[in-house]
């Protein structure tokens, strides 16, 4: 995602990116780039290519495997499709556009890119928000799951997910046409239009992941101490309970750490970028706007690796057995819906 930068004078284009220069009137991309060019192209280049093969798996796993053809599996399809949209459109649009021409002339390619970056982020981010309703529902609520959770639930759930990113996206490009035609009310206008899409596309959806996932945990601490009370006292049961919650700890302390890791830095910049006098540098929003770009990478080995349906999956996909025998389609090995 990306914020209005105000334009300031001081910056030469070496402060702005090492790959670009001056021709006295607008910026292109040098002709003898240096080693710190090619080494930044090629490192965001190999995120991207990590960020559309990871997604890419997970998107085929649940698509060829009728076994994982369930409800909270196509939450997580619809989230790798929306990461691997990111990998495919706004990491290279990125790699090319930021800190270059989109930050001082903005055109209508500019402000297209831009609705791409918004949209498929907040999309990613609602589908997380998603995905942890549903294992609030699995954890809390296990014997009313499958009545509250179905396919029609999960279908609607997914369309108000990329419904309400598409609207956020054609809001901010909106904004940016608006702000060719204004005058002294422009600068208020893209204030009230970044601080509201902040507030849906992130702090409202984080709010309401860090209490679902505090609920998920202590609902499953309290489980294993039921569990631990009712059954042996043995080394054997204790072991067992405590394996169990610090696998919970585990899961839930990286899903929200590195979502939060990703994601904070960047929104408390752009709340704060309004009312910092000299401007947040350039090169701060830069690496900023990659870090949130690398949840999206990130992703898959989040919340498909950490289940051993996709483990085993993704060994038939990169040894080739789905295409040897087609039974497979039916039977995945040792595949099972962790919670």
């Amino acid at each position: 995602m990306e914020a209005e930068l105000p334009v300031n004078g001081t910056y030469t284009v070496n402060d702005m990116h090492p790959c670009y220069e001056s021709n006295n009137v607008t910026y292109i991309f040098t002709n003898n780039p240096s080693i710190i060019c090619v080494l930044l192209y090629i490192f965001l280049g190999s995120l991207s290519l990590v960020t559309i093969c990871g997604n890419l798996l997970v998107i085929i796993s649940i698509i060829y495997f009728k076994q994982l053809h369930i409800p909270t599996n196509y939450l997580i399809l619809s989230l790798a499709v929306a990461d691997l949209l990111v990998g495919v459109l706004v990491f290279p649009f990125s790699m090319a556009f930021t800190v270059t021409s989109c930050s001082y002339y903005e055109g209508l390619f500019c402000k297209v890119r831009r609705c791409f970056d918004v949209t498929l982020s907040t999309a990613s981010i609602l589908n997380l928000c998603c995905i942890s309703i549903d294992r609030y529902y699995a954890v809390c609520q296990p014997l009313t799951y499958k009545s509250k959770v179905n396919d029609r639930v999960i279908i609607i759930m997914i369309l108000v997910s990329w419904g309400v990113a598409a609207l956020i996206g054609i809001r901010i490009i909106i904004a940016g046409f608006n702000q060719g035609h204004c005058e002294e009310g422009c600068l208020t206008d893209a204030v009230i239009s970044t601080t509201l899409a902040c507030i849906f596309s992130f702090y409202i959806p984080v709010i309401i992941m860090l209490s679902i996932y505090l609920k998920i945990f202590l609902v499953a601490q309290r489980q294993a101490n039921s569990i631990h009370n009712t059954t042996c006292q043995g080394a054997k049961s204790g072991a067992t309970v405590s394996k169990m919650e610090r696998k919970a700890t585990k899961t839930l302390a990286t899903v929200m750490g590195v979502f939060l890791l990703c994601w904070t830095p960047y929104f408390l910049c752009i709340i704060f970028q309004p009312v910092i006098y000299s401007g947040t540098p350039i090169a701060v929003i830069e690496m900023l706007n990659w870090l949130t770009l690398s949840n999206s990478m990130l992703n898959p080995f989040i919340y498909a690796f950490f289940y051993s349906w996709f483990r085993s999956a993704f060994r038939l996909i990169i040894s080739g057995k789905i295409f040897q025998d087609s039974h497979l389609r039916h039977t995945l090995p040792a595949a099972s819906h962790d919670s």
